[in-house]
């Protein structure tokens, strides 16, 4: 049990935050401009399943080819790759937006789905749930991992409304990379630990 709750509370966290001041959050608060709040949330929940139901699939097939301590090194250059990745930004531009509206269908929900799925896949988050993955059993990252995108996107689109869509992005991403690097920071040193003893 404690392996679960662990699995669970590291992916919930390092995908929320992962997901502030990422393309997909932008996404969420551009659907959420043009439907209801509950419609986008059930849309991102369902498309985030999916990808991330994927992402704990290939982190189990890498987990089990690869030994641990070089998957926690590799996880841990991985997360001090997400901090920089998270520090640089990460902008929906013309092309996403274009991509965003040929994909509406009449269905609202399965608009935002299908749209968040496209947006999702080989986004940071993606590849974060993966390297996640190959340190926890897959079933309690991939709820968690749901769930800290669904909490990262629904606190944006509460403030995106609150605020105007003006969100302090620069200190929300300051905040997620630092927090990258020390997790970064974390497993590199766990992994020379495991190549020392």
């Amino acid at each position: 049990m404690t392996g679960f709750l662990t699995g669970l509370v590291v992916s919930t966290i390092a995908i929320f935050f992962a997901e502030m001041g990422d393309k997909t959050q932008l996404v969420a608060m551009s659907l959420a401009t043009r439907y209801r709040a509950l419609t986008v949330i059930l849309g991102i929940t369902a498309a985030t399943a999916v990808v991330h139901l994927a992402s704990v699939f290939v982190a189990e097939v890498i987990g089990a080819a690869i030994p641990t301590d070089w998957l926690t090194l590799a996880a841990g250059l991985a997360f001090l790759f997400f901090g920089t990745w998270t520090l640089r930004g990460d902008e929906m531009n013309d092309k996403d937006e274009e991509r965003a509206a040929s994909r509406r269908i009449r269905s609202g929900f399965m608009t935002v789905a299908l749209v968040f799925f496209v947006a999702e896949l080989g986004d940071k988050t993606m590849l974060a749930t993966i390297t996640v993955g190959t340190q926890h059993h897959w079933f309690p990252v991939w709820i968690g991992s749901t769930v800290g995108m669904v909490a990262a996107d629904a606190v944006a689109i509460a403030l995106g409304a609150l605020l105007g869509k003006k969100l302090p992005e620069k200190a929300i991403r300051i905040g997620a990379a630092v927090l990258f690097f020390a997790a970064g920071a974390a497993m590199l040193a766990q992994g020379a630990l495991m190549f020392l003893r």
